[in-house]
């Protein structure tokens, strides 16, 4: 990781530098087999695809070493120098993949369609990357795509084109895969559009980069993969300029009798493991779609407590599991899956090629005709296999067609119905006003304990609480809004994940708190995240407290004003007294009367935990105010804690249009009930949640 402020490190530099080597050594061993895999099995059936259906009265050794001179210059433009050595450089703090280079136009143009940014999260030191320039033309360009809603529209649909194409490969490859090693490679093929198969399995190395580093995979790359593929493809042609008649099984045919079938055991075994490289990408591409709001929620299981890039979702294996169950049975044809995969992969390059331009100007602020010159040559390269690959799209090319139909429905549907949702949270939202009208009491009696009351608003108060206050006649004595968002940054570190900040006078005992997390980050809301919430709302109250300001905190309305709260920026002395003992509640917050409840309607009684209390720290000159808010918060997290969430259901306004009601009342519906709720991903404690039902009319 680096240094802060670029300042370097000069404490045992030579120790760190051979720490570093050996990991990304280590790294760079362990991704041959997750990253490379499918890019290395393509030996196994390029030469046979390339000239499958060409008789032997047209093959000669020119034609053979002609094919090897387009997979030897496709090979190197395409995986090494395209990817190994461009993209690779355009990772967003060590993540790759399509919405990595996304998420890195977000974060320097304001062309993300969710309106829920904040001006700190510019702050985040994970934020930037790159140089900050006034390039007149990036800047023109930016605020064009800024200005027009259309425009970002278009981005993201470019991007979601790609990740449901990478969503096909991971379907295709698979089943291409394995059937080329298990059927001899008895595969029929084009002169020219099959030939792209030696790049099968670069788009899987870009996206699995949050797995390992670009070191390693560099070092993987260029000291192992490249020169092995090319000898391996070098020998074939070497072998085949012999033996024209071994066309059909170029790969077999060229193995010694006595190593066959170890050979092939080994291409079988490769072939498995070559597979979960695409795999794996797709995993990480639907977390980073899930985190920011274009695909329904999902188990998320984070597989390697040192590297949070290694993540594995149930769901989603099962559903590729089918679907390649599905292409296998239905085509029962290499050929066919052949067409449908360069296909897949064609469009998924295209694509990236395309975002790696735009991140060209905006993020690296290079002259225009630097990204020119990107976009132009590899799409003159790349346009040459789409055109040839989009002749096969009656022989198979349309089923990563239906598969990208199919996944990007979904992603938009789901994004369009965030949208509407999260718009209509935001026009319809109480006003500072009408809570202040209603007095410190709220118009209500105020029950003991902690409230946490989720939205997805970062200011205003949500339409929940005002349906809440309206309907019942009494609320906690501690209200906190939570709302838990995502930023397109792949990690958020812990010190900076907590904003907080009022949201009425002191008297009202009203607050904010906006967690951040980013794409690769675990979103999980257990115990700690309880007690998170409490010292993190001592510590701003403490904060607060020691900073010269001449604003009225008594009296003076601060809901917008947001702190980002870090125990490093408060003394030592300051902090709550903490101490611990066991206590048989299911969590830390329960109230009496909640864990009987517990007990005598669970069959299964909880095991003792230890249960967390706090102290106000004995500081003679703490402001009495201060003291007896932090005083008011302890004892209300003593009494309990009860999550009130909205259970929504979003219905489409009568004078929307024919698709927009089909959009919002069939399908997002269909889809809202089908995926896991908000309660189940943040892991809430059923027997202290309140749902408060509302209708949206988007």
């Amino acid at each position: 990781m680096d240094t802060e402020a670029g300042a370097p490190n000069h404490r045992n530099p030579p120790l760190l530098s051979w720490v570093n080597l050996s990991r990304n050594i280590l790294l760079a061993y362990q991704s041959l087999g997750v990253v490379y895999g499918d890019l290395s099995t393509s030996p196994l059936y390029v030469y046979t695809n390339t000239m499958g259906e060409k008789s032997l009265m047209h093959l000669d050794e020119e034609t053979i070493f002609g094919s090897f001179s387009l997979i030897f210059w496709t090979l190197t433009l395409i995986p090494l120098l395209k990817y190994v050595f461009i993209l690779l450089s355009a990772d967003d703090n060590s993540e790759g993949g399509t919405f990595a280079l996304y998420t890195l136009l977000c974060r320097h143009g304001k062309f993300n369609l969710l309106p829920n940014q904040q001006a700190a999260d510019e702050e985040l030191s994970s934020y930037k990357h790159g140089p900050s320039s006034n390039a007149v033309f990036s800047s023109t360009l930016k605020r064009i795509l800024e200005k027009h809603g259309w425009s970002r529209t278009v981005l993201l649909v470019v991007v979601l084109l790609g990740v449901s194409m990478l969503i096909g490969d991971g379907v295709l490859s698979p089943a291409m895969s394995i059937l080329a090693a298990l059927s001899g490679v008895r595969k029929q093929g084009t002169d020219f559009s099959e030939a792209f198969f030696v790049s099968s399995g670069t788009e899987a190395m870009f996206a699995d980069l949050g797995h390992f580093t670009a070191m390693s995979i560099r070092l993987a790359f260029t000291c192992a993969v490249y020169p092995c593929l090319v000898v391996q493809y070098m020998g074939q042609a070497a072998f085949l300029s012999k033996n024209l008649s071994a066309i059909d099984n170029s790969f077999y045919h060229s193995i010694p009798g006595p190593v066959y079938w170890p050979v092939f055991v080994i291409a079988t075994l490769a072939t498995v493991v070559g597979s979960q490289a695409v795999i794996t990408a797709t995993f990480s591409i639907i977390n980073q779609c899930h985190a920011l709001g274009c695909f329904p929620r999902v188990k998320v299981v984070h597989t390697s407590k040192d590297i949070f890039g290694r993540i594995y979702i149930p769901e989603i294996n099962w559903i590729l599991m089918l679907l390649t169950l599905a292409v296998t049975v239905g085509f029962r044809n290499t050929n066919l899956i052949g067409n449908a995969y360069g296909l897949a992969v064609v469009l998924v390059m295209f694509v990236t090629t395309f975002l790696m331009a735009l991140v060209i100007i905006f993020v690296w602020e290079k002259s225009i005709f630097v990204a020119m010159a990107f976009l132009l040559f590899f799409w003159a390269i790349e346009g040459l296999y789409l055109s040839a690959v989009l002749v096969k799209v009656p022989q198979g090319g349309w089923v990563p067609l239906v598969l990208a139909f199919f996944f990007m429905t979904v992603m938009c549907i789901w994004h369009y119905g965030t949208h509407k949702k999260f718009s209509f949270e935001t026009q319809n939202r109480a006003s500072l006003k009408w809570l202040l009208g209603l007095g410190p009491s709220l118009g209500i009696v105020r029950v003991p304990g902690i409230g946490l009351i989720y939205s997805g608003l970062v200011t205003g108060i949500p339409t929940i609480f005002s349906h809440f206050v309206t309907n019942l006649p009494a609320f906690h004595k501690i209200l906190v809004f939570v709302c838990i968002k995502s930023v397109p940054v792949p990690y958020v570190s812990t010190a900076e994940r907590f904003l907080v900040g009022r949201v009425c006078p002191r008297p009202y005992r009203m607050y904010r708190c906006t967690v951040r997390y980013g794409y690769k980050d675990i979103q999980r809301n257990d115990e700690d995240f309880e007690n998170l919430i409490i010292q993190n709302l001592a510590q701003f109250i403490l904060m607060e407290a020691m900073e010269e300001d001449d604003s009225d905190f008594e009296t003076s309305p601060l809901d917008g004003r947001m702190t980002v709260v870090s125990g490093e920026r408060m003394p030592s002395s300051s902090s709550l007294i903490v101490s611990e003992h066991e206590d048989i509640s299911v969590s830390t917050g329960r109230s009496a009367s909640s864990r009987s409840l517990w007990s005598v309607n669970d069959e299964n009684p909880p095991q003792k935990k230890k249960r967390v209390r706090y102290q106000v720290p004995n500081i003679p000159e703490m402001d009495p105010h201060v003291r007896e808010e932090l005083t008011d918060i302890i004892e209300a997290k003593e009494a309990g804690v009860a999550y009130i969430m909205g259970n929504t259901y979003v219905k489409a306004r009568k004078s929307s249009s024919f698709l927009e009601r089909f959009a919002i009342d069939v399908l997002y519906t269909f889809l809202r009930k089908n995926c896991r709720g908000p309660a189940v991903c943040l892991n809430i404690p059923h027997v202290s949640m309140i749902e408060v039902g509302m209708i949206y009319h988007v």
